[in-house]
């Protein structure tokens, strides 16, 4: 995209947005981003494996 693309869908941005709601809709959008992004790394994850394991050994008795 050419620099006049990226002027213009900030005026559109601008518009249908307001200036106040621009920097909310933008902070939203860098943190879902960055959630994504934390979830493709696999960061965060839960292990089970121990729960699992007293799981099975409670079922045993």
């Amino acid at each position: 995209m050419s620099l006049t693309h990226w002027l213009l869908l900030a005026v559109v941005l601008l518009l249908v947005f307001g200036p106040t709601k621009l920097p909310a809709l933008g902070r939203s959008l860098g943190d879902g981003f960055r959630q994504f992004k934390k979830g493709l790394k696999g960061e965060g994850d839960i292990d089970v494996t121990d729960s699992i394991k007293k799981l099975e050994e409670e079922e045993k008795r």
